[in-house]
C-alpha cells in the first residue's frame, strides 16, 4: 500500500459533553468545567475526540492503518507520551481549527523485540485564528506479548471490584489512583477510543498477551495533571511533557506522587513510575 503524510486539517466544536463525562468520572470535587469555560490543561484530549465510523475500524478497534496513519503492521499500538505547549486558552463550547501530521516513522529494535515509532503533531488555533495549543504525541507499535493457551478467565476479583471514586489523599503529596473495569469503559467512550485492550479482557489477554486490562496512557497523564486542580495550584501552565514508561493494569494499586518540584509520577508497586508529567507554568519552570 502506498502512503505519504499529509496534513488533516478539520473545525471542530470543544464539546461540553466530554468535558463533563471527565469531571463526573475524576468525581474529586474540584470545580465542573462548563460552556464558556477554559479547558484544563490536556483535557482537549476528550473535548475534541473524533469518532471514527464503524466501517473503518481494525480489529484491535483502532481504525485500520494507512489512511492519516501508516500502515504499521505490528499489533501492539501504545501512547508513549509527547509534549504540549499551551500560548492561550481554549473554551468549551468555541470552535477551533485542528490540523494534524505525520512527522516521522522510525523503526528500530526494542527489548521485547521489533518496534515502530510513529510522531505526530497537532496544532490548535482558536475562534480568532490565534494559536492556543502545540502538541508532539509519540506512539509506539510492537509486537504482541505471548499469550495462554486456553482461554482466559474474566478476571481476577481485585480487578473487577468497583473502585469508587479514583481519587484519594494518602498523604502530603500523594494520591491514591484507583481503577475498575467501569472507569476504564467511561473513559473510553468520553475520549471515543475504541482500543480493546480497555474493555475487552479476552482479547486484551488472548490475543495481544498483557495480564489484564490496560490502563489508558492519557487516562494516567491527565490523572496526574488533576492533581495540581486538587491541590488548588492556579498558576496558567505553558508546557507539559508526558512519556507513559510501561503499562498499568486495572485494579492494580496505584498512588501519584511527587518525583521532584516540578515532576509528577505515577507508581505501582515498586519504584519505577508507569507514567511521568513534567510541567513548566507561565514565565519558565515552576513547582508542581
Amino acid at each position: 500500500m502506498s502512503w505519504e503524510p499529509h496534513t488533516l486539517t478539520t473545525r471542530e466544536t470543544v464539546d461540553p459533553g466530554p468535558v463533563a463525562a471527565l469531571s463526573a468520572l475524576f468525581d474529586d470535587g474540584t470545580p465542573v468545567v462548563g460552556p464558556g469555560d477554559a479547558l484544563p490543561p490536556l483535557w482537549h484530549w476528550l473535548a475534541l475526540a473524533r469518532w471514527p465510523v464503524s466501517s473503518v475500524l481494525g480489529a484491535d478497534g483502532h481504525p485500520a492503518r494507512g489512511s492519516f496513519l501508516p500502515p504499521v503492521e505490528l499489533p501492539r499500538r501504545m501512547f508513549a507520551g509527547g509534549e504540549v505547549a499551551f500560548h492561550a486558552p481554549l473554551a468549551v463550547g468555541s470552535t477551533v481549527r485542528r490540523e494534524a501530521r505525520v512527522e516521522s516513522v522510525t523503526e528500530k529494535p526494542g527489548r521485547s523485540g521489533r518496534l515502530v515509532v510513529v510522531v505526530v503533531t497537532i496544532r490548535l488555533y482558536d475562534e480568532h485564528d490565534r494559536l492556543a495549543v502545540e502538541e508532539r504525541q509519540d506512539l509506539i507499535y510492537r509486537e504482541a506479548g505471548a499469550v495462554p493457551e486456553e482461554a482466559a478467565p474474566a478476571g481476577p476479583a481485585a480487578a473487577l471490584a468497583p473502585a469508587g471514586a479514583p481519587f484519594a489523599r494518602e498523604g502530603e503529596g500523594s494520591w491514591r489512583f484507583a481503577t475498575d473495569p467501569t472507569l476504564l469503559m467511561r473513559f473510553s467512550a468520553a475520549t471515543s477510543n475504541p482500543h480493546r485492550i480497555h474493555y475487552d479482557w479476552p482479547y486484551a489477554t488472548c490475543v495481544e498477551g498483557y495480564p489484564g486490562l490496560v490502563v489508558h496512557g492519557p487516562l494516567m497523564t491527565l490523572a496526574l495533571a488533576e492533581v495540581l486542580r486538587l491541590e488548588g495550584h492556579g498558576a496558567p501552565v505553558a508546557r507539559m511533557r508526558h512519556r507513559n514508561r510501561k503499562p498499568l493494569f486495572c485494579g492494580r494499586p496505584a498512588l501519584l506522587r511527587r518525583i521532584d518540584a516540578a515532576t509528577l509520577g505515577v507508581f505501582g508497586q515498586d519504584e519505577e513510575p508507569h507514567s511521568t508529567l513534567a510541567i513548566e507554568f507561565g514565565g519558565g519552570a515552576g513547582r508542581a
